[in-house]
């Protein structure tokens, strides 16, 4: 049996190192300059002999940015009928088959046209790092999926095209393209990034000052917590160093979920740590019982926590506080994360014996407890 686990680590290790290396450009939002940067990348590494090919491109009939993919080999997108419209897809079988070097993979967040081999983008790059390829991509913040609800504050827009955090974590580097608000706008007022009809509705809804800011600190942290998990990774530790484990217990509250998971999913992104969400079933939630819209719920909760790379755990317990506490034992969890209370935290604290039972056998074993609103 060891041997054959030593085997398995070796044969591991071997795929590790075939794999494809990962770089995405992020930026806080579209006009920034990300697909702008990977050309003139894209031109560099030509330069220097590199048999680097361009995937898929999107130039948004910029400009300065269509002039760069004069002197670029593109590997030609693929044709698709649907829905009686012509229209075309990154071909990932030719670059499979063509094995460049390098491809630039634009938009990465983009989902796939029905009846395409994969849903989304992301999940063709994870396909071509699997062949060995290196990839050059990109992505706005706003379409990081544990973001959502912040982006949503700070918009108004729900955007509906995601990736999940798991693919940041994959990639080797993460490079922010950086302007401040003024010139992000001095941009679109000069038709740098929008045509002119569009340019006053850009300026009165996405592209405000306030907005921009918040997003550009969002896009800031998101690479500042990248550079954090390199150099966990990277830089030998220090073995007195507790290692984070967190534990995001959810219910079958549906929006009180989903914030446990987005959050706890930031947070282990952040200390670069493994996570679990917990569902902890009572008997009035069997099967038989719970409400079918409460079931489909948690099902789609299920889902969105394994994307955001959790291990999902549902157990049947009567009490609920004695199922959290063993899977607490039983992981060697750090940290639990739980939704805010309805009623005020003192009154919980006050009133209610689970809580106060889990509140004195966390704190009693060292394990933090956070409380996420």
């Amino acid at each position: 049996m060891e041997k054959e686990n030593n085997a398995q680590h070796f044969l591991d290790l071997i795929q590790k190192s075939r794999k494809g290396k990962f770089k995405i450009y992020i930026g806080m939002s579209a006009g920034v300059g990300k697909s702008f940067r990977m050309l003139q990348e894209a031109h560099s590494l030509l330069r220097n002999g590199i048999d680097i090919k361009i995937g898929y491109i999107e130039t948004h009939n910029r400009k300065e940015t269509h002039e760069l993919l004069e002197g670029l080999p593109i590997i030609p997108r693929r044709t698709i009928f649907y829905k009686g419209k012509q229209l075309e897809e990154m071909d990932v079988q030719a670059i499979i088959n063509l094995r460049p070097e390098v491809v630039i993979v634009d938009e990465l967040a983009h989902s796939n046209i029905e009846g395409s081999k994969n849903e989304k983008r992301w999940q063709d790059v994870l396909e071509i790092l699997e062949a060995g390829i290196n990839v050059i991509s990109a992505v706005n913040i706003q379409h990081i999926e544990s973001l959502n609800q912040d982006i949503k504050q700070i918009t108004n827009v729900e955007v509906k095209e995601r990736i999940p955090d798991n693919v940041l974590r994959l990639a080797d580097e993460v490079v922010n393209i950086d302007l401040t608000s003024d010139e992000l706008i001095n941009r679109l007022k000069e038709g740098k990034i929008y045509t002119e009809d569009k340019i006053q509705m850009a300026l009165n809804n996405f592209f405000k000052p306030n907005q921009i800011l918040q997003l550009r600190e969002l896009a800031l942290k998101e690479v500042a917590s990248q550079v954090v998990r390199k150099v966990e990774n990277e830089v030998p530790k220090n073995i007195a160093l507790r290692q984070e484990k967190l534990l995001a217990c959810i219910s079958s509250n549906d929006k009180t979920a989903k914030i446990v998971i987005r959050k706890a999913a930031r947070l282990a992104s952040y200390y670069n740590s493994d996570w679990s969400v917990l569902y902890v079933q009572t008997p009035k939630e069997s099967s038989e019982k719970i409400a079918l819209d409460k079931q489909r719920h948690l099902i789609n909760n299920f889902k969105l926590a394994a994307e955001l790379g959790a291990e999902v755990i549902k157990v049947e317990n009567k009490k609920i506080t004695d199922a959290i506490l063993k899977i607490v034992e039983q992981k060697q969890i750090t940290t639990v994360c739980i939704g805010k209370p309805h009623l005020s935290l003192l009154k919980v604290i006050l009133s209610t014996s689970i809580f106060k039972r889990l509140l004195n056998n966390l704190s009693s074993s060292n394990v933090d407890l956070v409380i996420l609103s």
